[in-house]
C-alpha cells in the first residue's frame, strides 16, 4: 500500500501577501547576505502574527487566556475532517448538523471564499456562534477556516471567537481548502511556541487517511 503524500494547506508567506486592515504587513528581507558575511545569507521578518495560515491563541480575544506558548500541541495534530460548505453564506448549527463528526476532533471548513492570499477579502462568508455548542456536542476542539478570521473583519465582539472559546474550541485561519478533496486526513499544524504571544503561524499540512 502506497503512502498518502502530504498536502501543504497553508498560505506561502509572501511581501505581498495581504494582511488584516490596520495591522502589521509581511516584511522579509536579508539582513546581511554571502557577500557581506562572507559566509551566509541571514533574514529577518517582521510582521503580524496572524498573516498567513495561523492559530489564535485565547489571549488574543482574552486578556486571562492562555498564550499561545500554553497551547497543547496535540490540538493541532491528529485526524481531522474536511467539510465542504460552500454553497452556503451562512453557516449555521443547522448546516453542520447532517455531517458525521463521529470520531473527529478537528474539523476544517471549506467555504465559498476562494484562496487568494494577495487579496484581503471584502466579504467573507459568515460563521454562526451558535454552530459552537453543536460543535462542542460532537467532540471538535479545533476548527480550521480557509478564511482571515471567524468573525466579520469589523466585529468588535468577536462573538464566534468567543462562543468557540466558551465550548473548548480553538481557531485555525487562514487555510488553503480549494485543492483538498472533502474528507477524512491526518492534521499537523504546530504553532511556534513564541512565549506570551497571541497567535502563531504555522504550516498547516494533510494526509488523506481513505
Amino acid at each position: 500500500m502506497t503512502e498518502s503524500k502530504w498536502i501543504d494547506i497553508s498560505q506561502p508567506l509572501t511581501n505581498e501577501m495581504a494582511h488584516f486592515p490596520g495591522d502589521t504587513p509581511l516584511d522579509y528581507s536579508l539582513t546581511y547576505s554571502i557577500e557581506q558575511t562572507g559566509s551566509v545569507n541571514v533574514g529577518q521578518m517582521t510582521g503580524s502574527l496572524h498573516t498567513g495560515t495561523h492559530i489564535d491563541a485565547p489571549f488574543h480575544y482574552d486578556s486571562k487566556g492562555i498564550t499561545i506558548d500554553d497551547l497543547d500541541i496535540n490540538l493541532a495534530i491528529g485526524k481531522a475532517k474536511v467539510i465542504d460548505v460552500s454553497d452556503v453564506e451562512k453557516i449555521t448549527a443547522e448546516t453542520l448538523q447532517g455531517f458525521d463528526f463521529n470520531g473527529i476532533s478537528r474539523v476544517l471548513l471549506h467555504t465559498s471564499l476562494p484562496n487568494n492570499p494577495n487579496r484581503f477579502p471584502d466579504k467573507m462568508p459568515d460563521l454562526d456562534p451558535g454552530a459552537a455548542p453543536l460543535l462542542k456536542e460532537k467532540g471538535v476542539k479545533l476548527i480550521g477556516v480557509d478564511m482571515p478570521s471567524v468573525d466579520a473583519p469589523d466585529s468588535k465582539d468577536l462573538a464566534t471567537h468567543h462562543a468557540l472559546y466558551n465550548n473548548g474550541i480553538f481557531i485555525l485561519e487562514n487555510l488553503m481548502l480549494d485543492h483538498v478533496v472533502p474528507g477524512d486526513y491526518e492534521l499537523i499544524a504546530i504553532p511556534l511556541a513564541i512565549t506570551g504571544a497571541d497567535a502563531s503561524p504555522v504550516r498547516a499540512v494533510l494526509r488523506s487517511l481513505s
